[in-house]
């Protein structure tokens, strides 16, 4: 998440935006974990999600911006939108593995139902191996661009 965090400081810096940092912890991931076992797990997560939102902060302050945290519960998508809309965001930065085929539909894609729902621009930062998803790409690894041919080679320009 160092790429998202990154790019999403640097454009807080030149817009001068007060940076907001927010992490949702998905109650739906443990739903079926015995009751002695939930309250437990609920507050680990509760705590990644306030060290994550601190980092970020940190990172923020140092960088002369302002900031916001919070950490919420619940459906990620859902949460992330009521929170943008809530806050007057004018722009929701955040990642996406870049899962494709049957890994989208079967782990479903926080980042795809927010882009699809947001009534807010939502900029997407490719996270993991950049290089292996471009690579995957120019392979034609990526099911979703199957039928698209991609030129990887040099470029010439003609004057025609």
């Amino acid at each position: 998440m160092e790429t998202v965090v990154t790019q999403g400081l640097e454009l807080a810096e030149l817009c001068a935006a007060t940076v907001h940092t927010l992490h949702v912890v998905d109650e739906r991931a443990y739903l079926t974990i015995p009751d002695e076992m939930r309250d437990q797990l609920r507050e680990t997560l509760e705590e990644d999600g306030h060290m994550a939102t601190k980092a970020v902060a940190e990172r923020a302050l140092n960088a002369g911006l302002s900031v916001v945290r919070e950490v919420r519960r619940g459906d990620p998508s859902a949460a992330i939108l009521a929170y943008a809309v809530d806050n007057d965001i004018e722009l929701i930065v955040m990642g996406t593995h870049g899962r494709t085929g049957y890994e989208r539909y079967l782990l479903g894609s926080v980042a795809e139902k927010v882009v699809r729902c947001s009534p807010i621009p939502v900029l997407t930062v490719a996270v993991g191996d950049v290089d292996v998803i471009k690579t995957d790409i120019q392979a034609g690894l990526c099911r979703d661009l199957k039928g698209v041919e991609t030129d990887t080679g040099p470029r010439n320009q003609t004057d025609d």
